[in-house]
């Protein structure tokens, strides 16, 4: 079923680039105080907005100036009931918040898209638990029902696709893809790797993704890996089998740290941009479908540079 999508762009053989670590720039770069990782509370006030803006003009400015797509990926990471609930959001509310990220995606689009610069409105879906640890899996049925309230909200938006980032455990992400089939959006699925190159729930990636295809009939239009190093996962990929080619993003960690270490961290380590760059477009030959570059946690404009830069050259 994940030919149904054609319409996405990058699943072409154009390169598309992304933003980076959106909360550690806003944290450690920026100076602002984000609890709970909620970029998305920005959104209240005029201030917040215009540096969010600010955010992703940087990155678009990249994207422009080497030829390449972009897919706008909403501040929403932690938009969802419970991580609301935790900053004194109502549902209506919440929802509001949402609406408006993804007007200001739009607001962005019409900017810098054309016909040598396709971008793309992707809404952003966070783990309903933490990113980093696998605990507290819900059921399938248990993940539509939660996360519909974001696909729905991003679908009336105007949202071109969703795309769930950190996924811990595959029946959340079964769930994310079934809450998007509903919603009549195409879902872009991310799962996050530990130093093994494993999900947290010490299942193989090539696992998660068979799961899931298998589930859901092969539903999402693809899949990507993020809040990693590729020093995590590169050897991984050497496992040859189809699932490969259903991996078009990446979204990784400047650090080689773990993601424990990564927690407890009390400064920032945003590792060798130039270095991580080149070995993103090393992963080219390992991920023949590879289309989308961006980072995670550490990286801003200057690693995603990098990856531009490395892959175009290669």
């Amino acid at each position: 079923m994940h030919n149904t999508f054609k319409t996405l762009p990058q699943l072409g053989d154009r390169l598309f680039l992304t933003d980076g670590g959106l909360e550690t720039t806003l944290i450690f770069h920026d100076g602002i105080d984000l609890p709970h990782f909620a970029a998305f509370d920005l959104m209240r006030t005029q201030e917040g907005r215009r540096t969010l803006h600010a955010y992703y003009l940087r990155y678009l400015e990249i994207a422009q100036a080497n030829g390449t797509g972009f897919i706008l990926e909403s501040p929403t990471w932690r938009a969802s009931p419970d991580w609301g609930a935790l900053l004194g959001y109502s549902e209506a509310a919440l929802a509001e918040s949402n609406r408006e990220s993804i007007a200001l995606m739009h607001e962005l689009k019409s900017r810098y898209a054309n016909d040598q610069m396709p971008v793309v409105v992707s809404g952003c879906i966070g783990p309903r638990g933490d990113g980093y640890v696998a605990d507290a899996i819900m059921s399938v049925d248990a993940a539509l029902d939660y996360h519909a309230f974001q696909t729905r909200t991003f679908a009336e938006a105007g949202a071109d696709m969703v795309t769930a980032i950190t996924m811990t455990n595959t029946p959340e992400a079964i769930g994310i893809a079934r809450a998007a089939k509903a919603a009549g959006l195409p879902a872009a699925l991310s799962f996050t790797l530990e130093t093994d190159g494993c999900l947290p729930t010490g299942q193989s990636l090539a696992e998660a993704i068979n799961a899931v295809d298998d589930a859901t009939g092969g539903f999402p239009a693809y899949y990507m890996i993020n809040c990693a190093h590729p020093d995590h996962f590169g050897a991984v990929l050497k496992t040859s089998g189809d699932w490969t080619r259903r991996v078009r993003g990446l979204r990784t960690n400047a650090s080689r740290m773990s993601h424990a270490e990564l927690n407890e961290a009390p400064e920032l380590d945003d590792g060798n941009p130039d270095e991580l760059g080149a070995q993103n477009a090393a992963l080219l030959r390992a991920l023949p479908a590879l289309t989308v570059l961006g980072g995670c946690c550490g990286t801003d404009h200057r690693h995603v540079g990098a990856m531009c830069a490395h892959a175009l050259a290669a």
